[in-house]
């Protein structure tokens, strides 16, 4: 009989539904689980059969709820997605285990597979990968984002459900035990119940900081350490002359939150001040915790064990004077390391660390200080016998110190570039008076810029008083610097320019870091990286020739060398799809990297791509394996970094064991991507050109619905929760740019994440259907079997499709068409929501004629398995969320009303998993 292997899936998820159930009918009662279950019930057979009787019913019950009836529907049924989440995570890890218990194939995407195919040649050798790594970099970069708002409370309580579920899998539980652990599983879902899901006060930037840090907490400071050993572990085994060799800190994590400025006034110099000293906190006390576990470990006595002399006088410094512990060396070398922790605590942070005293010893003055005393015990330990206690807790100690710091993070700092011109132009006009910088062409501009970087004296006065705007950048760029001062200059390395459409944007940054003392070109000093981020579709065309020019600069040349001759250039995933649509999004982005590479490799820079991706594929989203495979050749130069956002950073990451897995997923596809460069077969000429006509159709298509139909602003503004997005303190960055309603103006993140919610998710296929149409006409005998042989032969192509494939499956037009009807002109609802409907069939049977499937997720029976258990439950969210709609807008401001819809969005990112 063939083995169910989705069985324990289907147990857990009817095991947490029915304790949800429990608790709804224990804390509300029979009538509230009975409101819910029936709600469930007719929206199951509004989805399976598109019953008007159902909808007709389901609308009735909803239309019939009071406001305290419909914020414990919501709830009910958000918490079952969260609940689902969990489920699912577990079932990943389980069958992650069962693959590696039975001693099958390395699985793709792991380590062992990437290693697999790096030494199969016969030409890469563990010696080389090892210094490959030396010089690589691989960055998943943390932001903020209004998907992803769960309070840490709520987070607390799902890892508490995911570590039951999870004990329930490790271990034969005997007859009490496994009625402690359903006690212990009821108990955790009557917490999260009972625990408020949403904070009572608008979302601010230091809220946002606290949510990342919780990942820091919960995976990253665990699971990194974990996978560089392992890495070095494999390394050792393919080659035993590497010994004991140990990485350097090729992977990192990245963050955004408490620096990105872009359109967020909220992000001042005080708050990037309070993000730094919130991440050193979360480090410090993570190596403080270890240390405190490593001393009770370590209790090495002299006469049984022998010490190093270094380690003997790192233990004569200790302040430990118990007479029990005076014979043992390493404890007392751990208590005084421990108490110059607490110290630097103390003096970086300005306050005593919980629990930990620092005994007035003296703080470290650098985190590489610190990691010095850690190897002095690591090698007194394997220079006398106990080479394997080096091993455990203390390497994975020391890897977090190389790893981390004192920082925790690297953070980057963003900014608009009209900002930094209007910030230039005041600089210079107070200076020069008449200057006129504004009024420049963009040669006369960089003219004068390059004269400013050319001379060492500075720009801004101290006895003029600016405008505020003008104070707020210089404070940034002064903040950066004392932070390098503090914790070191990983603590800030990148400064990002968006809406970089000329080199005169990269050099209006470099003029202000200069005023910081950040740049000193009579040095030849850059001490973070200028990195240019292109957005818009014509952005990405005049990508290439902006680098060509910057790098004929000798003065930008010089300082480049000088910091490691590595350029980073940004693209931006989100606002080009929101200018030109998703298909000529990507084609936009593979040819900007393909045009990029030869421009770098012209001028002999090292290229490192920072992918500006979404959670969802409107925004770049996708599996990030197949993302980093699909990237043009030479594209990989073991150097990405790649943005993490909204409820994606909690599904990826929220879990120890996932997030170890999709960070070696990471390492694995950088591996896979760089170690040929040059090898791959150049792409048919004929597949580029048909690429072309299908963007070219497919944009004209988005561009016709979106910019140029008389009343689409309308249409979206109210058939979407765009407008609750902006009004309901989701997230601490306003939704638009500009004051109105202007598309143009719109952030990208509230408008794909609005599409998402209303289950249209538009921005991921809207043109496609166009595209192939207008395409197989003109190439009535060929077109098709060449759109064939590319989704066969071309990764990109392959996974446009499957990303476009993905976001397909999850749109459903019976519940989008509920939305619709929230648009009060009839004749301007029907005409575009029809065009919609028209171009979205068009688009499914393009996909399945080219994909030869016959139905959606064909190939992909992991996510159809994932719908199908879990869109029942969210179903009712959305048409709960358009009811609530529908009050809030008709009555106006309600607190209750605005709670639910909160509720609602939480829950619908949380079941969707890559919806903003």
């Amino acid at each position: 009989m063939t083995q169910d292997k989705d069985a324990p899936l289907r147990e857990d998820i009817r095991l947490l539904g029915r304790l949800l159930g429990d608790t709804v009918r224990d804390q509300q009662g029979d009538a509230s689980f009975e409101l819910v279950e029936r709600i469930r019930q007719n929206s199951v057979r509004f989805r399976r059969d598109d019953d008007h009787a159902a909808r007709k019913e389901l609308e009735g019950t909803l239309d019939a709820l009071s406001r305290e009836q419909t914020i414990q529907v919501v709830r009910a049924f958000s918490y079952f997605s969260h609940l689902a989440n969990i489920a699912e995570d577990q079932h990943h890890i389980r069958r992650s285990r069962a693959h590696l218990i039975a001693g099958s194939a390395p699985r793709e995407g792991s380590l062992a597979h990437a290693l697999a195919l790096a030494f199969a040649d016969g030409k890469t050798t563990p010696a080389a990968l090892a210094g490959f790594l030396g010089e690589a970099l691989i960055s998943p970069v943390l932001t903020a984002h209004p998907t992803e708002v769960q309070r840490k409370s709520i987070l607390n309580c799902q890892t508490v459900i995911a570590r039951l579920l999870d004990e329930r899998d490790r271990k034969q539980l005997t007859p009490e035990e496994s009625e402690a652990n359903g006690e212990a599983l009821r108990r955790a879902v009557l917490t999260l119940w009972q625990t408020r899901m949403l904070r009572p006060a608008k979302l601010s930037v230091v809220d946002e900081v606290n949510n990342g840090l919780s990942y820091f907490e919960t995976t990253f400071l665990h699971e990194l350490p974990r996978l560089y050993a392992n890495l070095e572990d494999r390394l050792a085994a393919a080659d035993p002359t590497l010994g004991k060799q140990e990485l350097p800190a090729f992977l990192q994590v990245g963050n955004w939150i408490g620096g990105d400025r872009d359109g967020n006034p909220f992000v001042t110099a005080d708050i990037l001040e309070q993000a730094q000293a919130m991440q050193a906190s979360v480090a410090l006390r993570h190596y403080l915790d270890e240390l405190h576990t490593l001393g009770s470990q370590l209790s090495l006595a002299l006469g049984l064990v022998s010490a190093s002399d270094a380690l003997l006088a790192l233990a004569q410094g200790s302040p430990d004077s118990s007479p029990h512990r005076s014979d043992e060396p390493y404890r007392l070398a751990l208590a005084g390391i421990h108490a110059r922790v607490a110290a630097t605590h103390r003096a970086l942070i300005g306050t005593e660390p919980i629990g930990h005293a620092a005994d007035h010893a003296q703080p470290y003055d650098s985190a590489q200080a610190l990691l010095e005393d850690l190897d002095v015990i690591h090698r007194s330990l394997v220079a006398n016998g106990s080479a394997t206690l080096a091993r455990g807790r203390l390497r994975h100690l020391r890897c977090a110190v190389r790893v981390f710091g004192f920082h925790l993070a690297p953070i980057d700092l963003r900014q608009n570039s009209d900002v930094h011109e209007r910030t230039v132009a005041e600089l210079l006009e107070v200076a020069r008076p008449g200057s006129a910088y504004l009024s420049l062409d963009e040669t006369a501009r960089c003219a004068m810029l390059l004269e400013e970087l050319a001379t060492p004296r500075p720009l801004a006065s101290p006895h003029v008083h600016y405008s505020e705007e003008t104070e707020s950048e210089l404070e940034i760029f002064r903040a950066a610097r004392e932070a390098h001062r503090r914790y070191g200059r990983n603590a800030i390395r990148n400064c990002i320019i968006s809406k970089t459409d000329d080199v005169s944007d990269l050099l209006e940054l470099a003029l202000l870091l200069k005023e910081a003392g950040l740049l000193r070109p009579h040095e030849s000093a850059l001490d973070v990286n200028l990195v240019p981020l292109f957005e818009t579709i014509g952005d990405l065309e005049n990508a290439a020739s902006v680098m060509e020019r910057l790098f004929s600069l000798p003065l930008y040349r010089k300082l480049l060398e000088a910091a490691g001759n590595t350029q980073e250039v940004m693209l931006g995933y989100s606002d080009s799809n929101k200018d030109g649509g998703f298909l000529t999004s990507g084609w936009a982005l593979y040819k900007a990297e393909g045009e990029l590479v030869d421009v770098f490799a012209r001028h002999g820079v090292r290229m490192r791509l920072f992918h500006g991706r979404g959670g969802s594929v409107g925004r770049g989203g996708g599996p990030s394996y197949q993302a980093i495979l699909a990237q043009p050749d030479g594209a990989v130069q073991g150097q990405i970094r790649l943005t993490e956002q909204g409820e994606v950073i909690a599904a990826k990451y929220g879990n120890p064991e996932v997030g170890h897995r999709n960070l070696e997923v990471l390492v694995a596809a950088t591996l896979e991507a760089s170690r040929r460069p040059g090898s791959a077969a150049p792409t048919p000429p004929e597949f580029l050109d048909t690429m072309q006509a299908l963007s070219d159709a497919a944009f004209a298509a988005y561009r016709g619905l979106v910019y140029e139909t008389e009343g689409f602003e309308q249409y979206f503004w109210e058939s979407t929760v765009i407008a609750e997005i902006a009004g309901l303190n989701i997230g601490s960055r306003p939704a638009s740019r500009k004051k109105g309603t202007s598309i143009e103006d719109l952030r990208a993140i509230p408008w794909v994440f609005s599409w998402s919610q209303c289950r249209l998710m538009l921005p991921g296929w809207f043109g496609f259907g166009s595209a192939v149409k207008r395409y197989l006409a003109s190439n009535p005998k060929d077109g098709l079997a060449r759109l064939q042989a590319m989704h066969k032969d071309w990764s990109f192509f392959t996974t446009l499709l499957s990303n476009m494939d993905m976001v397909l499956s999850k749109t459903d037009l019976a519940i989008a068409s509920r939305y619709a009807e929230l648009v009060k002109d009839a004749e301007l609802r029907e005409t575009i929501f029809n065009r919609i409907r028209s171009e979205w069939q068009d688009t499914v049977d393009a996909l399945l004629a080219i994909t030869r499937q016959q139905e959606l997720l064909a190939d992909n029976p992991l996510l159809k398995r994932s719908i199908r258990n879990r869109f029942p439950y969210l179903d009712p969210l959305n048409h709960v969320q358009v009811e609530l709609l529908r009050r809030h807008r008709e009555q106006g401001d309600d607190e209750r009303l605005r709670v639910g819809i909160h509720i609602s969005i939480n829950g619908i990112a949380a079941g969707l998993r890559n919806s903003g």
